[in-house]
């Protein structure tokens, strides 16, 4: 690890220090580390839409709405390349909660995110990307190719 140091106001230190507290941190260097690796994502993933990420979907929907849940899976079926997994969660008598896991090009992740998010009837869609390199492998087994996606921070 490279150490680093820095210097910041008395206010400032203290709210980060109240943040470390609420957020569970054991000290300012973890909780440091993760906001420089949110932030790094966070530019990259908006300036780098040839990228890749892995990304979870959720979002809320009244399943009485009509056709409304056809409408998601058929969606779904059609970007088939980018899901991984789906679960799906009845809230209560009307609303189910669905969390899709998605691996891909950032751009078409972000695309199909939104169509579902947007799809009329949806209701509380949030798409968090994480960004990621793949690289294929022919596998441990020659018959079995398999795909590495590794986190870029």
């Amino acid at each position: 690890m490279e150490r680093i140091t820095m210097s910041i106001e008395p206010t400032l230190a203290k709210q980060f220090d109240s943040f470390i507290i609420e957020q569970g941190y054991s000290n300012r260097s973890e909780a440091l580390r993760d906001l420089i690796r949110e932030r790094l994502e966070s530019e990259r993933l908006s300036s780098e839409l040839n990228g890749y990420c892995v990304a979870t979907l959720s979002y809320i929907y009244n399943h009485h709405e009509l056709e409304l849940a056809s409408r998601i899976t058929s969606t779904q079926h059609g970007h088939h390349e980018l899901t991984l997994s789906s679960m799906h969660v009845h809230l209560d008598h009307d609303n189910c909660l669905e969390i899709v896991i998605l691996r891909g090009g950032v751009k078409a992740v972000s695309e199909f995110a939104n169509s579902i998010i947007a799809t009329r009837g949806v209701r509380h869609g949030k798409l968090q990307m994480v960004p990621v390199t793949i690289r294929e492998e022919a596998g441990h087994h020659a018959a079995h190719p398999h795909t590495h996606s590794n986190p870029l921070t």
